[in-house]
């Protein structure tokens, strides 16, 4: 039997988390393996296969997508009070649980009511990997969420392209067999979840002396929903996750739309955004370290916005040859606003809660994400509908957003992180008098 090389091992050795911390990359990477063969095609099997109307499903989508905001905050609860690892174990199944109840009917209440199911563990899930990584890999928790979402992006092309060769046999069968590709990657990794360690938590640790003395006299709110400064960085944040929803919603229609772009352009665009994701966020995970590092990252996010938004008005100006070139323009700054805001968003989440709520708190910031899926699409229809100069208009605004963030979080940025999270702790277990 061969042995790993020293390159291999050196490379392994430089992820933060240990084996543990591997091991849960491993199943980012099947998970998003198994999204990506089903969700391109989620409002096709509902078309052709469970036989809804564009209005079904549209209402399918959108009741679920407001119940999923629920989600993240309810993970996030339990996470607190249940080990996580069988958490994260329990939301897995129910994902694959709900998915292959689809298959039971094609009663329009019944698909809503199973799809709304789905998306509460489904919004869960990147709160409580985020959660679990903070945990695990303590003070290199930046470069490691960099990592994971390297292991994301590579994940979603692998279930994008044999989706794609699925569906290119013309099978309306294909998208059962899509499902149940995806259900069985939910297995595959509820197995490899149950066997990684559960990692430290502030709940059953204690912190050294001096941690003690950094948060004695401070004045402690009651939960994230009591917090006003929390709740204010989770509303603007909320704003600055709408990058997602503008290259995966807005370009592809401004394109078909607005411009004289080829529609070949979209699938190209959509890969130079996973390209760039999987090439830079690990390099450019180093400037956002330590939470005043992230707050300083908001002032190019914001530039990056108002870059991007620019060249998606200009996109409409006239012309094939000034259409492609600035839509190229866009998705690159957007993409790097994506990268920026996503390294930013990853510290600050995580240093702004307290050490013993992390979940509590993770749990209520991912509602801004889950806000901004539910919400997003409407948001960019309705400025492609008032036309180009909207563009800028809305990268103002955005820019704006992450201004209010800057300033609104700058005494809190300031202070040290949460000594669980950045300072080695002892476990209870092992906390006894000499």
């Amino acid at each position: 039997m061969s042995r790993p090389s020293s390159w291999h091992r050196t490379a392994l050795d430089r992820i933060p988390g240990g084996r543990d911390g591997r091991r849960m990359l491993v199943v980012s990477v099947v998970d998003k393996t198994g999204t990506g063969l089903w969700a391109g095609c989620t409002a096709l099997y509902f078309t052709y296969v469970s036989g809804l109307s564009l209005g079904q499903v549209g209402l399918l989508m959108t009741v679920a997508g407001g119940v999923g905001i629920a989600g993240a905050p309810l993970a996030g609860v339990l996470a607190d009070r249940f080990p996580l690892v069988r958490v994260i174990a329990a939301t897995q199944l129910m994902r694959g649980a709900t998915l292959l109840a689809l298959l039971t009917t094609d009663h329009f209440l019944l698909l809503t009511l199973y799809s709304a199911l789905g998306a509460l563990p489904d919004r869960a899930g990147s709160v409580l990997i985020k959660l679990y990584a903070a945990r695990q890999a303590g003070t290199e928790r930046a470069r490691y969420q960099a990592i994971q979402r390297t292991t994301v992006n590579i994940g979603w092309s692998i279930g994008g392209l044999g989706a794609a060769a699925a569906l290119a046999t013309g099978s309306t069968q294909a998208y059962t067999w899509l499902l149940v590709g995806n259900v069985l990657t939910y297995l595959a990794i509820t197995v490899l979840t149950l066997r990684c360690a559960e990692p430290p938590s502030a709940t059953r640790t204690v912190a050294p002396a001096s941690a003690a003395l950094r948060d004695t006299g401070r004045d402690k709110p009651a939960g994230p929903w009591r917090d006003r400064t929390f709740l204010g960085y989770t509303a603007t944040d909320a704003a600055l996750f709408l990058d997602d929803t503008i290259l995966q919603v807005a370009v592809p229609l401004w394109i078909v739309h607005a411009t004289e772009a080829p529609v070949g352009l979209v699938p190209l665009l959509l890969v130079l955004n996973t390209v760039l994701v999987v090439l830079f966020q690990v390099p450019l995970a180093r400037f956002g370290v330590t939470p005043a590092a992230a707050r300083r990252l908001l002032v190019p996010l914001s530039g990056l916005f108002v870059v991007g938004t620019l060249a998606l008005a200009a996109s409409a100006a006239g012309g094939r040859t000034l259409a492609i070139a600035a839509l190229v323009v866009a998705v690159v700054a957007l993409t790097f606003a994506e990268i920026v805001h996503a390294t930013a968003s990853w510290e600050l989440s995580v240093a702004l809660a307290p050490a013993d709520a992390q979940g509590a708190y993770l749990g209520a910031h991912g509602t801004a994400q889950s806000s901004q899926r539910f919400a997003g699409p409407l948001l960019v229809t309705a400025v492609m509908t008032a036309g180009p100069l909207a563009w800028p208009l809305l990268g103002l605004a955005l820019a704006g957003a992450g201004a209010a963030q800057h300033r609104l979080i700058r005494d809190r940025a300031a202070q040290p992180a949460p000594p669980s999270l950045s300072v080695p702790t002892v476990t209870v277990s092992e906390h006894r008098s000499p």
